[in-house]
């Protein structure tokens, strides 16, 4: 800063010089108004009012002015620099204005548009499907019980009374796991190890586990060499109901069936029971339920054809029987005290059924077009 010096007059001092005053005030007033955004005008204010600008400099040189000179120095500079600092303020305001009303326009929601653009899942009607009939069992006082998937030989035909040269036992039939080691069983044939072929050995397993009486219901994934068409799949569901306890009849069982079928499909549905053989079942039948669309009214009736059961009033669900007593043997039950009774049936055949579905591949393809309109039940 300049000293004090009494021999000058104002005018002779070039930065306070009125046009140099004006130029300073007219440059300052330019380049706010050429800001076009908030970050540029920052950088004009900086320039135009801060600590090292033209009008702060001249207004320094104040003080080496004669004390009757100052205040007319001063009242110039004031001017200028109030005038500044207003253009300032005043450009300021409406470059924020112009930043509100672009936000408002480039960040503005439509509260009109669909607010479910990433649809809700859904469950599997499968899975769906096989809880809901768990359900029925559970709230007659069955336990739900489980098993693995990749079974012992033994398990899934031994002890359920497969004979060694049973058809189901042949590699057309059941898929057979190698060992780890990549060898085979003594004759060169099967590893003794399977992908399950049913649900059965579950009840096995149960029988083996627990004491009796046992009353268990068994959903699960199953494996065989099907193809893959409308009606058949290599893996599919099936869920299947043990029940070992002294004195049960077929009785029992024709009376357990009937409430599970009118828990499913309505209080009117019957059953019917037709002799069948399977290997771990004596007596066996197969279970026919009452057609759930014609209610058998179109048996003998050509005016009222119904696709669903061909015409012939009853649609075929599942087998049934009471337990073999050699299986009771096998699995360390006396087949003298108790008794029991099993049935068994594919969840995708019951939800073709009950949901009009026409192709099995739709239940496997992972479509979820198929899936959704089930729903998310929980």
């Amino acid at each position: 800063m300049s000293a004090p010096n009494k021999s000058y007059d104002p005018v002779e001092v070039e930065a306070l010089k009125p046009e140099e005053i004006e130029r300073m005030r007219d440059e300052a007033l330019a380049a706010f108004a050429a800001a076009g955004d908030l970050d540029t005008l920052q950088e004009a204010k900086v320039a135009h009012t801060g600590g090292a600008s033209p009008l702060a400099l001249a207004n320094r040189e104040i003080g080496a002015l004669p004390p009757h000179a100052k205040a007319a120095a001063g009242k110039l500079v004031g001017q200028a620099r109030g005038a500044v600092n207003k253009a300032l303020a005043t450009r300021q305001t409406e470059l924020e204005a112009e930043r509100d009303a672009r936000v408002l326009v480039e960040e503005a929601v439509d509260v009109t548009l669909p607010h479910d653009r990433v649809p809700a899942g859904a469950r599997h009607p499968l899975t769906t499907m096989m809880e809901r009939v768990a359900d029925v069992f559970v709230s007659m006082g069955y336990e739900v019980a489980e098993g693995p998937e990749v079974e012992a030989e033994w398990f899934n035909f031994d002890a359920l009374n497969f004979g060694p040269d049973h058809p189901a036992r042949q590699m057309q039939d059941t898929f057979f796991v190698q060992g780890a080691d990549g060898t085979k069983d003594s004759d060169g044939g099967e590893s003794g190890v399977v992908l399950r072929t049913h649900t059965s050995p579950v009840q096995a397993r149960a029988l083996l586990d627990r004491k009796a009486p046992v009353y268990i219901v068994c959903p699960g994934r199953v494996y065989r060499t099907d193809e893959l068409d409308a009606t058949h799949t290599p893996v599919f569901h099936q869920i299947e109901l043990l029940a070992v306890d002294e004195g049960l009849t077929m009785a029992d069982l024709k009376g357990t069936l009937d409430h599970m079928v009118q828990s499913l499909f309505g209080a009117d549905m019957k059953t019917r029971l037709r002799p069948n053989f399977f290997p771990f079942t004596e007596p066996s039948a197969e279970m026919d339920m009452l057609c759930y669309v014609c209610r058998g009214d179109s048996v003998g009736n050509p005016d009222r054809p119904c696709r669903t059961c061909s015409s012939e009033g009853w649609i075929e669900l599942g087998g049934c029987g009471m337990v073999n007593p050699r299986v009771l043997t096998a699995c360390g039950v006396d087949p003298e005290k108790y008794s029991g009774f099993a049935f068994g049936f594919g969840i995708e055949r019951m939800l073709m059924f009950r949901h009009n579905v026409e192709d099995m591949r739709d239940m496997v393809e992972g479509d979820v077009r198929f899936t959704r309109p089930f729903g998310m039940e929980i």
